[in-house]
């Protein structure tokens, strides 16, 4: 799994407090494979999906991880 997804599922849980895998799976939201491969494309991209009750923002120039609770 690329790095800045691992980075944003980490966020979310140290934010729920709960154990990384105690989180829903990320295929019911995104399909994990093409969401790295598009993150480990050359393209300058910005990736943005909801998952957990959190908006998770990933640029890839540079890489930088934002985790945004949905409620705000």
């Amino acid at each position: 799994m690329h790095p800045a997804i691992v980075t944003a599922l980490d966020r979310i849980a140290a934010r729920e407090d709960r154990d990384l895998a105690a989180l829903p799976p990320l295929y019911e939201v995104v399909d994990p494979g093409a969401l790295a491969a598009v993150l480990e494309s050359s393209a300058d991209v910005t990736v943005r999906f909801a998952y957990a009750g959190y908006r998770v923002v990933i640029d890839t120039d540079p890489v930088e991880v934002e985790v945004i609770d949905e409620e705000r």
